[in-house]
């Protein structure tokens, strides 16, 4: 039986995501967080094993609603901001637009659901080409604009001006993906969702010390709940997650503490790396430090062997590595490693 002739053309064409794991010493590849809550899943208790979990994850839309000062209609729960592009380019279709480089499951789900995609380079400062962008709005229409602010892997905040005119400027619905933005000092879309009615913001939990729930969820006006939450899986939150986010989401303090941390060793990474001959550290944003270097795949590859594991973008980006920002061990021997890597390299 020859199962390819069986398989769509356009799934045929497609390349999985890369997320193998790659046992080393320090793992600095994924954007994860290095603190975990392992006390709000030591203290999450009444759980029903033979029960499906709430679907509405009232609970759960209850305590964001909350933090956010948003209403819970307004808000929709799922695994992550992936699922959410799958519910979005399901829903709304294509033409999807979007900046590269950026976070690849834009294009990935849009492919695989056979969308047609429209990718614009980003300016030489990392931010959105504003006239390109609005030329190919005119031109190609599309129904969906993903942005990712701060932006997955270059680490800086697009210009608020810029999307503001985007949305203005387009029929189609704009996401604007906040995974990173607790780790920024600018302030994020929320305030705009009842100014711009083709506004959805986009958040996640997995940044902040919670990979491993995939708890993510989406914010907009209630016409686009409504109609998003049609094709919403039932039962798509599992019970311990949404338990296991609440405890979480009501300790406030450690939720601040650990943001906190990771933005202060961002700072000194950053400092540490800047000082570094040969490899040319971007300012960020976010929870990662995107980096150029001469000879990426080498470099890569020795860190690998000596123990440290960071994201090989050179793909997307030529001569480029991403460093998750980790403990204060962990950035220590990261840059340790990397001086003498490089000093092996060069």
């Amino acid at each position: 039986m020859n199962v390819r002739r069986l398989v769509k053309k356009n799934v045929l064409r497609l390349n999985a995501y890369n997320a193998r794991e790659i046992p080393c010493r320090v793992k600095l590849d994924a954007n994860e967080s290095p603190y975990g809550f392992a006390k709000s899943l030591k203290n999450v208790s009444g759980i029903h094993t033979n029960r499906y979990p709430d679907p509405e994850a009232t609970a759960l839309r209850m305590i964001i609603a909350k933090d956010l000062r948003v209403k819970p209609e307004n808000i929709l729960h799922g695994n992550g901001s992936d699922e959410f592009i799958y519910y979005l380019v399901t829903t709304f279709g294509g033409p999807v637009l979007y900046p590269v480089p950026t976070f690849s499951m834009y294009g990935i789900i849009s492919r695989a659901l056979e969308e047609k995609i429209v990718e614009i380079p980003l300016d030489t400062a990392f931010d959105l080409d504003l006239q390109k962008i609005l030329g190919l709005i005119k031109k190609k229409n599309p129904k969906i604009i993903f942005l990712s602010r701060p932006n997955n892997p270059t680490g800086n905040c697009f210009s608020q001006r810029r999307i503001q005119e985007v949305i203005q400027a387009t029929k189609g619905i704009v996401v604007v993906d906040e995974a990173y933005l607790p780790f920024s000092d600018q302030s994020g879309f929320l305030p705009f969702i009842r100014t711009y009615k083709n506004l959805i913001v986009m958040r996640t939990l997995s940044k902040i010390g919670l990979a491993g729930l995939r708890i993510g969820f989406l914010i907009a006006g209630s016409e686009i709940i409504r109609e998003v939450n049609k094709v919403r899986l039932p039962y798509n939150v599992n019970s311990l997650s949404q338990a296991v986010a609440v405890k979480a989401l009501k300790d406030k303090k450690s939720l601040r503490t650990v943001i906190a941390k990771i933005t202060t060793e961002r700072k000194k990474l950053f400092a540490a790396m800047d000082k570094i001959p040969n490899i040319t550290p971007f300012p960020s944003e976010a929870n990662f430090i995107l980096f150029e270097t001469g000879n990426a795949a080498a470099v890569y590859s020795a860190l690998i062997k000596k123990g440290v594991l960071v994201k090989n973008i050179n793909d997307i980006m030529k001569g480029c590595l991403r460093v998750t920002v980790g403990t204060p061990r962990e950035n220590t021997f990261f840059l340790k490693t990397l001086k003498e890597v490089l000093a092996k390299n060069w």
